[in-house]
């Protein structure tokens, strides 16, 4: 489950069996109590306690309890036993939770909950029965050794084309299959009206590459479990935050993910690989599209990214085509900023947001954590105009190819909005960009490493299709002999980049000198601040130089800030 709801509704939480008495009493959590992502490697007990205020919320958040619900002052958190000891220390007396236990039908099919090799010989049998718009591919093993199956369904699904890219991926949490079977019922219904030349769905295939995973966790799922075989919550393993956000993923091999769990990796890597323009992950516990940010470093307060307006677009056409979402008594619509509802760090959402350039939103498709089987066919009535409507959205904004002006050839760039903080990447396959916004006027730029950075005023994007603006980026001067990459050593240098050494360059007339200075390490620390939309070129240098001397350096092309400071070096650092 990803998260509950602020609310004082009564009805059964999650469909949960409540086996002890909460003691409204409370002390703050110290910091490090819990385990955060993990590893849980005994037991898990899946616990509910009361809290008096938000703050009480955020001190267990820092804490690194594994929350997974807040309805009104109840929070409900995945436990081991070290964890239970602390929060019993910290004065809080637990209610016990338990859920009756999901037993897979022994035969595949929709309607039923299905085991890992059930979803595997549907999935065989979608592709096999589908075959001019179906491919099955493997992500990746699992801990156990089990495959992350993902189904392309597309036109041409050998050949890449310019369309945009979208995912639903199911049971990133293994013991919530509602979402792995809504994925099943998906794929049989785009295949299944396909085939009967239902025009609606032949046109979402023959124009958008449509990506299904419907087990994120495969071995959670057979061991009937929260997490993955190491004992760790998967929507609380992505790197968080912007000392990831490295740039455009084009610039060079910037997809550091070694320690990472290897569910978690492998959908990483197929993201970055697919620059996927808009998805969305489920899970069940609450009825509500959650969107980004999960958490912007302020708490479980409102966190706003530089798309809330379109994050907000988004989720109504889900809930909207909901009823039961959309007449939720807990959520305005059906929907809700992470944070708002209550702050966790390494979820999937904001890592595609920050890093992937990729807008996706959490779905919760259940009150009740495990329905019954026999619920799986009124969950499908509830969510199958949703999920149709919220996939023909990846058709809105603006797209195009990104082309060199003098070779016509497709170039690896990024797209940003004027006024948005933001990066969209190319597909590296064709180099095509969706950026997905609301209708109105803007500004956009262009970029791309070795070419001009191009600004385009006056785009209009319309409530209908998206705006097509093809792009022809000039390349830069080829008077620079050499490009310099401004990047710690421990990076991979991209590739016709020299890396900056901090040696000196050669002795200039005058006893002056030209090069760089990399033993200020402590002022690196500005490449977090995002001066640039490339933030992997935000590092501090030194020059020296005497007379009406000219120093030329060629970096990607992009909004920098420079910071230029003049001194004397010899003398106290606060002379400059």
């Amino acid at each position: 489950m990803r998260k509950q709801t602020p609310s004082n509704k009564s009805a059964n939480w999650l469909g949960l069996i409540v086996l002890g008495a909460v003691l409204t009493a409370f002390a703050p959590a110290a910091a490090g109590k819990g385990k955060g992502a993990g590893p849980r490697l005994g037991p898990i007990t899946v616990v509910e306690i009361v809290i008096p205020d938000r703050a009480a919320l955020d001190d267990l958040v820092r804490a690194g309890y594994d929350i997974d619900g807040v309805r009104g002052d109840r929070v409900r958190i995945h436990a081991d036993s070290d964890e239970l000891a602390a929060l019993r220390a910290d004065g809080y007396r637990v209610a016990v939770s338990a859920a009756p236990a999901l037993v897979p039908s022994a035969v595949a099919g929709l309607g039923s909950y299905n085991n890992y090799s059930n979803v595997t010989a549907m999935l065989n049998g979608y592709a096999v029965s589908n075959a001019a718009v179906c491919r099955l591919v493997s992500l990746g093993k699992s801990v156990q050794n089990r495959d992350l199956w993902a189904m392309k369904i597309t036109s041409n699904p050998d050949t890449a084309a310019d369309k945009p890219e979208f995912a639903y991926i199911g049971a990133i949490h293994g013991d919530e299959s509602v979402g792995m079977e809504m994925c099943l019922y998906f794929i049989d219904d785009l295949l299944g009206r396909y085939r009967t030349n239902d025009t609606r769905i032949a046109n979402l295939i023959n124009t958008t590459e449509i990506w299904v995973v419907p087990v994120m966790n495969p071995d959670g799922l057979e061991n009937n479990a929260r997490d993955n075989a190491n004992g760790y919550d998967l929507n609380r393993s992505f790197p968080e935050g912007s000392a990831t956000n490295l740039g455009n993923f084009c610039y060079g091999p910037t997809l550091a993910t070694n320690g990472l769990q290897p569910e978690v990796r492998h959908i990483m890597t197929w993201t970055a690989a697919h620059s996927l323009s808009l998805a969305a992950n489920f899970h069940t516990g609450s009825l509500v599209v959650n969107y980004p940010y999960d958490n912007d470093n302020l708490g479980s307060v409102s966190s706003p990214s530089p798309d809330e307006l379109l994050f907000q677009d988004l989720s109504r056409t889900y809930s909207s085509n909901n009823i039961p979402m959309w007449e939720s008594k807990s959520f305005s619509d059906g929907i809700v900023n992470g944070a708002a509802w209550y702050a966790i760090s390494g979820g999937m959402q904001d890592w595609n947001y920050r890093c992937a350039g990729n807008n996706e939103v959490t779905i919760e498709l259940s009150d009740i954590y495990k329905p019954p089987a026999s619920k799986l066919p009124a969950l499908w009535s509830d969510n199958r105009e949703a999920m149709l409507q919220y996939l023909e959205r990846v058709h809105c904004g603006v797209r195009g190819i990104l082309r060199d002006a003098e070779s016509g050839l497709p170039v690896a760039g990024a797209v940003r909005v004027e006024g948005f903080h933001h990066l969209v990447f190319s597909d590296p396959a064709v180099d095509d960009y969706h950026r997905l916004l609301l209708p109105g006027t803007y500004t956009l730029w262009f970029y791309a490493p070795g070419y001009i950075p191009q600004r385009i005023t006056g785009v209009v994007v319309a409530g209908g299709p998206a705006t097509r603006l093809d792009v022809a980026l000039q390349p830069v001067s080829s008077r620079f002999a050499a490009k310099i990459s401004f990047q710690p050593s421990a990076v991979p240098v991209p590739q016709n980049y020299l890396a900056d050494t901090g040696a000196v360059f050669g002795v200039r007339s005058g006893g002056f000198s030209y090069g760089w200075d990399t033993s200020r390490a402590a002022q690196t620390t500005v490449r977090w601040a995002g001066r640039s939309q490339d933030l992997r070129y935000d590092t501090s240098t030194q020059m020296q130089s005497g007379g009406n001397a000219t120093w030329e350096i060629a970096v990607p092309n992009g909004p920098y800030s420079v910071l230029v400071a003049a001194g004397d070096a010899a003398v106290a650092s606060n002379s400059t």
